[in-house]
C-alpha cells in the first residue's frame, strides 16, 4: 500500500507531482494502471478499502472509491463475501461522514453507494436507505451525506431527463417502487427536520437537502411535501432576508417541482389553489423577484390547466383566475434582469401562451398586454455598450447584430399574436414609443431602433388594405413617420431600420398621394441616400429605386426635383476623373440602384418627349464620355497597365445597364424612336470596350449583360452590331465564357427567329469548333473527378449547348447547319445529339435532344426529296432503334416518373412524325428487324404497325408503353447502344 500510495501521490495534482519528472509522472501512472487492472478483484479490494483507512491523501481516498466503482459496474466484484465487505464498510463511511470532507470525495462515496443501491435494493440488502438515514436532530455531515447519494441516483438511475435504457428503465422503476413502500415518508420527513433544523446552523447542507427532495418530488406522494407543514417552511425560507441564496433558491425548487407535477388537471387546479392559499403573496412583485422560477412554472401550470380544461369549466376558469393573479409577479421576473434565476425563454412561451387564449381581452387583460409589450420592447433592445460597434459593424457589432436578430425571432412572433388579439392597443403602444422618440431629447439609439422596429413589424401583421386605407392610427402613425427626425438618425442602426419602416408602409403614399414629397424627403436627404454612412446610402438607394416602381406616374411631378437632390450622386460616374490612377473609385453597388430609379422616372411615358430627351442626353452622354476617354487610355497604356481602368469602366457600363431598365421597345422605337437612336449610339460605344479589352472576363461579362438589355428595348435596329460583338466575344473563351455567349446567341435566336439567319451562318462555326471539347459521348468523367469545379462548368456548358440547338431547331434555322462551313460538324453535333436523348442523366436533356431531332425530320426530310443525304437512313436505323426502342426498353427508363413520362411522350411523336416523313421505309426497318430483335410476338408487331398508322395519338401512346412493359421482361433491360 506504501508504493500504492506514493504512485497515486505522484500521478494525481499533489506537491510530490509537481516537483518529480515527467519520466516518474509517468512511471508511477503506469503503476497505478496496473495495481487496478491486474490485480485480482477480491485483492483490489482489500487493497482500497486499506488504502480509505489508513493514508491521510485526500488523492488516495478518491483514487481508491474511483477503483471501487470501476470494479462494481464492470461487475468484476461476483463473490457475497467481498460484496458484503464493500457494502458494510461503504455504509459505515456514509453514515460517519463529515461534512467538512472534500465535496469530490463525498460526491465519489455517494456515487459508489447508488451503485450499490442500484445492484442490491431491495432484492439482496434491503435497508440501504433506513441505515443511511440520518437520525433527529440530524447533523450536517451524515445528512449532507443522505442527500448526496439520492442525488447520485437520481443523477445515474431515476431521472427521465435523461435518456435510459431498458435496463435502467427497469432498474430505477424496481428502486421507486421499493422506496415508496419502505421509506419514503420518513425520507421526507427527514427533509423537513433538516430544513427547520440546519437552515441557520447549515444553510449549504439545508439546500443539499431540499435539492434532493426536489428531485424525488415527481415520483413520490405529492402530499408528503405539498402539505401545511411543509410548504409554508418552503415559503418561509424563500422569502425570509435571512436565507441564503443557495437554500432559497432549493426552497423555490421544491415549490416549483410541486407545481409542476403530474397528475389529473382538477387535481392540479387544487394543487396551484393550496400553494396560492399558503403564500397570498404569490402574485407579488417581490415573490417574482425572490422566487422566479416559481411564479413562472406555476403560471405556465395554471395556463395549461385552463386550456385542457375549457373556460366554461369551473375549475378552467378558477385556473385562469390563478393565473392572472400571479401575472404581475410573472412581469416583476422577467423585468428583473435575473437571467441566473430567470429563464427568458420559458417565460416567453408562457407568454405566448397567454395572449394566444385571448379572443377579446377585458380591461384587465389589455393592461396585462401593455406590461408584455414593453416587456418585447426591453428584451428587443440592444445593449448600450454596443452601440459603437453596431455603427461601424465591425466584428463585434455583426456578432451582436447577428445574436439580437436569433433572439428577436420568438418575440416577434408573440408581438405579432398580440397584433392579432388586441390590434388598438398594439398601435397605441406604438404611437406612445414614437412620439417619446421625437419629443424627448434623451431618447437613446436603441430606443428609437426598437420602437421603429416595432413599427415595421406591426406593418406585417396588419393587411395591406388596411396600411392603404391608414386604418386605426395608421393614418396618424405613418405621416408622423414620413416627417420624423431622430436626434440620433446618424447612427447606421437607426438609419436603416428608419428606411426599411418608411418601405413597409408605402402603399399608404400610393393611396395618399399628398404625402409623396415627405416620402421623397426620406430618401433624398441625409436621412436616406445622402446618409453619412456609406451603407445606409446604398440601402436607401435600393429602397428608392423600389418606391420608385411602386410610385412611378406619381413622381413625373417632381422629376426636376428628384434630379437635382441626385446631382452628386449622378455625378460620382459622370464627371469622375476615371483615367487619373489616384482616383477612388466606388464599388460596385454604389449608385448602380440610383441609375436605375432615374432611369424609370425618365422612361415613363407620362414625361414628355423633349423632357426625356433632355434627360437622358444628360446622363449618357457623360458616360460615353467617359468610356470613350478609357478606352483611348488604354490605347495609349497598353493593356496590362490599363487593367485598373477597366474596373472603372465596369461601374459605368453597369449604370448604363440601370439607366436602360426604364425603357421599353415599344417607347424606344415605335412611339419615341429618338430615343431609341441615343441607346443606339451609346451601345456602339460600349462595344468598343470589347475590343481593347477583349479577355478582361468581368468587364466582359458587363458588356454582354448590357447587349442583353440592347436587344430587349431597340429589338431589329440592334442586328448590324451583332455580328462585331459576337467576333469578339468568341476570342479566348474558357467554358464559362461560352456559356454566357451561349446564353446571349440565344436571345438573339428567340428574339429575331430567321432574321437572325445570317449572324448565325458567320458565327456557328467557330462556335463549333470552340465547343468541340464537349462533342462527344465521352468528354466527361463518370468517376469523382466529375466534381470539380471544372467539370461542372463543362457539363453547364454541354447543358447550355443543348438549349443552343434546340432554339436553332424550333426557330426555323436549322438551314444554318448546312451551310458549307458547318457541315463538317453535322455529323458530329449528329452523333452527340443521339448519345444525349438515349443514355444522358438528365431526361430534360434527353427530351430536348428528341424535340431538335423531330423539328430536323420535319425542315429536311418530305415524302419527296432530303436536304440532308443519309440524315433518313441515320434517323430509321440509328435513332429510331437507339432512342425510341432500346432506350425506353432499358431497366434505368422509369416510366413511374413524371419526366420520365414526358420524353415518352415525345419519343411517341417521333415515331409518328418518322412514319409520315419516312412511310414503309421506316416501318419495314423497325417492325421487320428493330422488334424482333427485342423479342417482340409478331401478333404485338402487327398492333404496332396498326396503331401507328391511325389517328389517335393517345391510344398509340398508351399501346406502346404497354408494348414496352411487356417485352421488357424478355431480357431487353441491357440492351448495346449502338
Amino acid at each position: 500500500m506504501d508504493d500504492l500510495e506514493q504512485a497515486i501521490l505522484l500521478a494525481s495534482d499533489s506537491p510530490a507531482a509537481a516537483a518529480a519528472s515527467p519520466s516518474v509522472r509517468a512511471e508511477a501512472l503506469a503503476f497505478c494502471a496496473r495495481a487496478r487492472d491486474e490485480s485480482p478483484p477480491s485483492s483490489l479490494l482489500r487493497l482500497c478499502l486499506s488504502g480509505i483507512a489508513s493514508s491521510p491523501h485526500a488523492q488516495v481516498h478518491f483514487w481508491c472509491l474511483q477503483s471501487l466503482h470501476d470494479l462494481l459496474l464492470r461487475r468484476r466484484l461476483v463473490l457475497p463475501d467481498d460484496l458484503a465487505l464493500l457494502r458494510s464498510s461503504l455504509l459505515s463511511l456514509a453514515v460517519s461522514s463529515h461534512a467538512a470532507s472534500p465535496p469530490f470525495l463525498r460526491n465519489k462515496l455517494a456515487q459508489l453507494v447508488a451503485l450499490l443501491v442500484r445492484l442490491d435494493y431491495p432484492h439482496v440488502y434491503p435497508s440501504y436507505f433506513l441505515d443511511l438515514l440520518p437520525p433527529a436532530p440530524p447533523q450536517p455531515g451524515p445528512t449532507d451525506m443522505f442527500a448526496r447519494v439520492l442525488i447520485s441516483l437520481d443523477d445515474d438511475l431515476l431521472s427521465q431527463e435523461y435518456p435510459r435504457s431498458s435496463e435502467e428503465a427497469a432498474d430505477a422503476m424496481r428502486v421507486k417502487d421499493s422506496m415508496r413502500v419502505q421509506c419514503v415518508s420518513q425520507i421526507a420527513s427527514h427533509w423537513h427536520t433538516a430544513a427547520v433544523t440546519l437552515r441557520t446552523a447549515d444553510p449549504a447542507v439545508a439546500a443539499v437537502a431540499l435539492d434532493a427532495a426536489r428531485r424525488c418530488i415527481s415520483w413520490i406522494d405529492v402530499g408528503l411535501v405539498a402539505n401545511d407543514v411543509f410548504v409554508p417552511l418552503l415559503f418561509d425560507i424563500a422569502m425570509s432576508p435571512a436565507s441564503m441564496p443557495p437554500l432559497a433558491a432549493a426552497a423555490v425548487g421544491c415549490l416549483s417541482a410541486v407545481a409542476t407535477k403530474r397528475m389529473d388537471f382538477r387535481a392540479k387546479v387544487g394543487l396551484l389553489r393550496s400553494l396560492l392559499a399558503a403564500h397570498q403573496g404569490l402574485g407579488s412583485p417581490d415573490s417574482g423577484v425572490k422566487m422566479a422560477p416559481l411564479v413562472t412554472t406555476y403560471a405556465a401550470e395554471a395556463l395549461e390547466c385552463h386550456r385542457r380544461l375549457g373556460p366554461t369549466d369551473a375549475d378552467g376558469a378558477a385556473a385562469l383566475e390563478m393565473l392572472e393573479e400571479v401575472l404581475p409577479a410573472v412581469f416583476a421576473a422577467a423585468e428583473s434582469g435575473n437571467d441566473e434565476d430567470v429563464d427568458s425563454g420559458s417565460v416567453l412561451e408562457f407568454l405566448s401562451g397567454y395572449v394566444s387564449i385571448m379572443k377579446a381581452p377585458s380591461e384587465k387583460q389589455l393592461a396585462h398586454l401593455g406590461r408584455i409589450l414593453d416587456l418585447v420592447r426591453v428584451q428587443m433592445s440592444f445593449d448600450p455598450v454596443y452601440r459603437g460597434h453596431l455603427d461601424v459593424l465591425d466584428k463585434i457589432g455583426k456578432e451582436e447584430e447577428d445574436l439580437m436578430a436569433e433572439q428577436r425571432k420568438d418575440l416577434i412572433v408573440l408581438f405579432r399574436s398580440i397584433c392579432r388579439v388586441a390590434p388598438a392597443a398594439a398601435q397605441l403602444f406604438i404611437r406612445g414609443l414614437i412620439m417619446t422618440a421625437l419629443s424627448s431629447a434623451e431618447a437613446s439609439v436603441e430606443d428609437v431602433e426598437v420602437a421603429l422596429t416595432l413599427f415595421f413589424r406591426l406593418g406585417e401583421a396588419v393587411g395591406e388594405e388596411e396600411i392603404r386605407s391608414g386604418a386605426g392610427l395608421l393614418g396618424e402613425l405613418v405621416p408622423m413617420l414620413l416627417s420624423a427626425r431622430f436626434l440620433c438618425h446618424t447612427h447606421r442602426l437607426v438609419a436603416l431600420v428608419y428606411l426599411e419602416t418608411v418601405t413597409r408602409y408605402m402603399k399608404f403614399v400610393q393611396e395618399h398621394v399628398q404625402y409623396v414629397p415627405h416620402l421623397l424627403g426620406v430618401f433624398l436627404d441625409n436621412r436616406g441616400i445622402h446618409h453619412q454612412n456609406a451603407h445606409v446610402s446604398r440601402r436607401a438607394g435600393y429602397l428608392f429605386m423600389r418606391a420608385v416602381k411602386s410610385l412611378k406616374a406619381n413622381l413625373v411631378p417632381y422629376l426636376d426635383t428628384i434630379l437635382q437632390s441626385l446631382q452628386d450622386v449622378l455625378s460620382q460616374f459622370t464627371s469622375m476623373d476615371w483615367a487619373n490612377k489616384d482616383t477612388k473609385f466606388p464599388s460596385s453597388e454604389d449608385g448602380s440602384q440610383i441609375f436605375e430609379a432615374v432611369g424609370l422616372l425618365i422612361g415613363i411615358e407620362e414625361v414628355s418627349p423633349e423632357k426625356q430627351a433632355q434627360c437622358l442626353t444628360a446622363l449618357l452622354n457623360p458616360l460615353c464620355h467617359q468610356i470613350e476617354s478609357l478606352v483611348m487610355d488604354a490605347k495609349a497604356r497598353g493593356l496590362e497597365e490599363s487593367l485598373p481602368r477597366a474596373i472603372s469602366l465596369q461601374q459605368i457600363i453597369v449604370a448604363l445597364n440601370m439607366v436602360s431598365k426604364g425603357f421599353n421597345e415599344r417607347l424606344v422605337m415605335v412611339n419615341r424612336p429618338a430615343i431609341g437612336v441615343m441607346f443606339k449610339k451609346t451601345l456602339d460605344v460600349v462595344l468598343q470596350v470589347l475590343v481593347s479589352f477583349p479577355s478582361v472576363r468581368p468587364l466582359r461579362s458587363k458588356v454582354i449583360s448590357f447587349l442583353h438589355r440592347m436587344i430587349e428595348i431597340l429589338g431589329i435596329s440592334v442586328l448590324p452590331c451583332i455580328p462585331i460583338a459576337l467576333r469578339q466575344l468568341l476570342l479566348d473563351n474558357e467554358a464559362k465564357d461560352m456559356v454566357e455567349f451561349l446564353v446571349l446567341v440565344n436571345q438573339i435566336i428567340c428574339k429575331f427567329k430567321s432574321s437572325a439567319s445570317a449572324i448565325l451562318e458567320e458565327v456557328f462555326p467557330t462556335i463549333a469548333s470552340h465547343l468541340s471539347v464537349i462533342l462527344s459521348q465521352d468528354a466527361f468523367s463518370a468517376g469523382l473527378a466529375s466534381n470539380t469545379e471544372e467539370m461542372r462548368e463543362l457539363q453547364e456548358l454541354q447543358r447550355t449547348l443543348y438549349i443552343f440547338l434546340h432554339a436553332m431547331a424550333t426557330h426555323d434555322l436549322s438551314t444554318v447547319l448546312l451551310t458549307s462551313s458547318s457541315r463538317q460538324y453535322l455529323e458530329t453535333i449528329m452523333q452527340l445529339l443521339l448519345f444525349t436523348s438515349c443514355k444522358h442523366k438528365d431526361i430534360l436533356l434527353r427530351k430536348a435532344c428528341v424535340q431538335i431531332f423531330v423539328n430536323l425530320v420535319k425542315d429536311w426530310c418530305s415524302n419527296s426529296e432530303d436536304k440532308v443525304p443519309g440524315f433518313r437512313v441515320f434517323m430509321i436505323e440509328k435513332f429510331a432503334t437507339n432512342c425510341c426502342l432500346y432506350s425506353v426498353l432499358d431497366k434505368s427508363f422509369d416510366l413511374r416518373d413524371a419526366n420520365s413520362l414526358v420524353l415518352f411522350g415525345e419519343i411517341v411523336l417521333a415515331q409518328k412524325i418518322m412514319y409520315e416523313r419516312f412511310g414503309e421505309e421506316f416501318i419495314m426497318n423497325f417492325v421487320a428487324k428493330g422488334l424482333p430483335e427485342v423479342h417482340c410476338p409478331p401478333d404485338l408487331a402487327e398492333q404496332y404497325y396498326q396503331k401507328l398508322k391511325g389517328n389517335d395519338i393517345k391510344a398509340f401512346r398508351s399501346f406502346y408503353q404497354s408494348l414496352v412493359e411487356k417485352i421488357r421482361p424478355q431480357g431487353n433491360g441491357s440492351l448495346v447502344f449502338r
